[in-house]
């Protein structure tokens, strides 16, 4: 049974439904991808999908927009797929639980996907009216953004003819995006010692954290969970010997992560001295986050004792030093800019790889100044090796420099002014877009950002504004409806 039938406009949310019906988070992205090949064959319309999956859809102008410019439309389809641990989804195989909650729709226990769905459904909408004006289309949806951007990096976009792009990836209403930071993702590797313990089993969790996008929500400053590990193992072992057993945290290099778990092996004649220094440590953090993450908390469970592999005393401090000493958060604000973060970073991921003896991290690098960029990256490859470790960069992407001459800009503001009565906010964002690379593949693309009402993207309390989609919906149809 649909949960958004009746919602206005009606196709949008359909098909908004309709892809949250599809398993799509990032690395899993076929069926989703099928779908959208399996819509254009249905309305006979051109497509192209690639070995990555990207899909490319293009629509032939109304009749008296022939001679109008092409417009390309742009989302991706991948979606940061997180859920609570305790909601029963499982989100490689099975669609979201969609829910409304007065103006917003949730999905139950799990992100929602607003980001990027409502701009595949704005695409999907568009391409089968039959009652719209409009230029030629040119619609482009990427594969793993949230990853990388791996399809916006491999697609091939020289048998398109437009030089407009509408990026639909912004969840601010009324705000349109003229520029973005660049990025990388780093992953590290730290060898670990192992050997086998007997002793009392712990299990530590550091949870209750807020969480979020680590462009948009970088800037709040809220606890990251891996983070946070890492000071309490540091802590742990400047008191005792301390094995570790598994360690994880973390869902996506570019989620500030919520939750961070650890089972430790300790000597049972510390059980009193492990208890009373993670309440010093829990009782610190707290005040630290009192107002950015009321619900922070350490919770630990004696587990009883056992004989196991586990890492070394050495090799357990080696592995908390090195968290403690790597940076994470806001490294710079920009001077040109007012509130506006120019470089950081966040410690996405943390997992002990048992098997193959080894301490896996994920980091997200963004910043709008290249060289500064490089330079962080090269300071996480500094303290990796210095800790004995390696580091390996993938999925550096270019920042989408302001365009001072922009004919695009200039008539979203005249549009904008004329149906609400005031000027829109032009930004820039700290956050990546696809916008800087597709520009890198066709000369003198002219890029505009925007979207509807977001909030808490890449959680489980992500959530989508009803009105503000049907309002966005009205914006760009009435855009494309535009001549000049």
């Amino acid at each position: 049974m649909s949960v958004l039938k009746g919602l206005k406009p009606e196709r949008v949310f359909y098909y908004f439904e309709e892809i949250c019906g599809i398993p799509h988070g990032s690395g899993n992205i076929s069926q989703i991808s099928d779908y959208l090949v399996n819509f254009a064959k249905e309305k006979k319309l051109f497509f192209i999908q690639d070995e990555l999956k990207n899909v490319i859809i293009v629509k032939p102008a109304t009749p008296g927009y022939e001679e109008e410019p092409p417009v390309m439309i742009q989302g991706h389809m991948d979606m940061v797929a997180v859920k609570k641990p305790d909601c029963p989804i499982d989100m490689e195989k099975e669609g979201l639980n969609l829910k409304i909650k007065g103006d917003y729709i949730y999905a139950e226990g799990t992100s929602l996907g607003g980001d990027d769905g409502i701009a595949v459904a704005y695409a999907l909408a568009i391409l089968e009216a039959e009652d719209l004006s409009h230029p030629k289309l040119e619609i482009v949806i990427t594969v793993e953004e949230e990853v990388g951007m791996d399809g916006a990096r491999g697609i091939d976009l020289s048998s398109l003819t437009g030089k407009r792009m509408l990026n639909l990836d912004t969840d601010d209403e009324g705000i349109f995006l003229t520029s973005c930071a660049g990025g990388a993702g780093v992953h590290c590797y730290l060898p670990m010692s192992v050997s086998m313990k007997k002793g009392m089993a712990c299990r530590i969790s550091v949870e209750g954290l807020i969480g979020g996008h680590s462009g948009m929500e970088i800037i709040k400053e809220r606890g990251n969970a891996n983070s946070i590990m890492g000071r309490v193992l540091s802590w742990l072992v400047a008191s005792m010997p301390v094995y570790l057993k598994s360690m994880e945290g973390g869902l996506a290099d570019n989620a500030i992560p919520r939750q961070a778990v650890a089972v430790i092996l300790l000597d049972p004649e510390n059980e009193l001295a492990f208890r009373e220094t993670l309440l010093k440590i829990e009782e610190d953090i707290k005040g630290e986050l009192a107002t950015k993450d009321p619900d922070f908390q350490i919770t630990a469970v004696i587990m009883g004792e056992e004989e196991t592999i586990c890492t070394d005393a050495e090799s357990t401090a080696q592995a908390a030093a090195c968290l403690l000493a790597l940076p994470n958060g806001i490294q710079a604000m920009s001077a040109d800019v007012p509130g506006l973060v120019e470089t950081s970073l966040n410690l996405g991921i943390i997992k002990y790889d048992g098997e193959n003896q080894e301490l896996n991290l994920a980091f997200s690098v963004r910043s709008c100044v290249e060289s500064a960029k490089q330079t962080l990256i090269a300071k996480i490859g500094a303290i990796m090796e210095l800790a004995g470790g390696c580091f390996s960069v993938s999925g550096d992407y270019p920042g989408w420099a302001y365009r001072v001459d922009s004919p695009l800009r200039d008539k979203i503001v005249r549009l904008y002014e004329e149906m609400y009565g005031e000027k829109p906010k032009l930004e820039a964002i700290h956050a990546g877009l696809e916008c800087g690379i597709l520009a890198s593949k066709i000369e003198d693309l002219d890029c505009i950002s925007f979207g509807p009402n977001m909030e808490n993207i890449h959680t489980t309390e992500e959530i989508l504004s009803i009105s503000s989609t049907a309002r966005v919906w009205e914006f760009l149809v009435k855009f494309l409806a535009m001549k000049g």
